[in-house]
C-alpha cells in the first residue's frame, strides 16, 4: 500500500470484535468521516478509479442506505453527477420497487422510487462496506428492474472472507481497502 492517501484512509478504519453480534468483526468508518483529510482522500481515490474505469459514461451514483449516503453525494459531486438513493423499505414516498436480501447477520429489503432513473441510464452503486454482497446485489436487482445499466459497484472496505464480490456476478466491483 504505497499510496499515501490510501494509507491515510486505512489508518482511520477501526475494528470492533463481536459487534453487532458475537462473531462479527465490525469495521468502523467513523474516524474516516471525522477526519476531513481522510474523508476527502477516500472520495478522491474512488473518483479517480471511476474516472479511469468509465470516463464520462456514468449518469448517476446510487448511494445505499445508510452509510452509502455518506459517500454517494460527495462522490457524485466530485464527478459532477447526481446521486440517487436506494433506501430501506418504507422510507421513500411515491411508487417504488422493492428487493429482499440477506445480510451477514439478518435480512432486509431495499427500495427505489420508480421514477429515479430512465431505462438505459448508467449507474455506479456505492456503499461503505461489502460483506456478503446481499445489499449490493439487491441494489443491482432494483436498478435492473428500472432497466438501468450498473457499470460497477464500489466501496470503501471489502471483507474478502465473506466473498460478497462473487454474489455480484458479472458486475465489476472495486474497494479501496480489503480485510479478511
Amino acid at each position: 500500500m504505497a499510496d499515501p492517501e490510501l494509507q491515510l484512509v486505512a489508518r482511520r478504519i477501526r475494528s470492533f470484535p463481536d459487534f453487532p453480534i458475537p462473531g462479527v468483526l465490525f469495521r468502523d468508518i467513523s474516524p474516516v468521516l471525522k477526519d476531513p483529510t481522510s474523508f476527502r482522500a477516500s472520495i478522491s481515490l474512488l473518483a479517480n478509479h471511476l474516472k479511469k474505469a468509465h470516463g464520462g459514461r456514468i449518469d448517476y451514483i446510487a448511494g445505499l442506505d445508510s452509510r452509502g449516503f455518506l459517500f454517494g453525494p460527495s462522490l457524485a459531486q466530485e464527478l459532477g453527477l447526481g446521486c440517487i438513493l436506494i433506501r430501506k423499505r418504507g422510507k421513500l414516498p411515491g411508487p417504488t420497487v422493492c428487493a429482499s436480501y440477506a445480510l451477514e447477520y439478518g435480512k432486509g429489503e431495499l427500495e427505489i422510487q420508480r421514477d429515479a432513473l430512465e431505462p438505459g441510464q448508467k449507474v455506479v452503486v456505492v456503499d461503505d462496506l461489502l460483506a456478503t454482497g446481499g445489499t449490493m446485489c439487491a441494489a443491482c436487482e432494483l436498478l435492473g428492474q428500472l432497466r438501468a445499466e450498473v457499470l460497477e459497484c464500489v466501496s470503501l472496505v471489502e471483507l474478502t472472507s465473506l466473498k460478497g464480490r462473487e454474489k455480484l456476478g458479472a458486475v465489476p466491483f472495486f474497494s479501496l481497502l480489503q480485510y479478511e
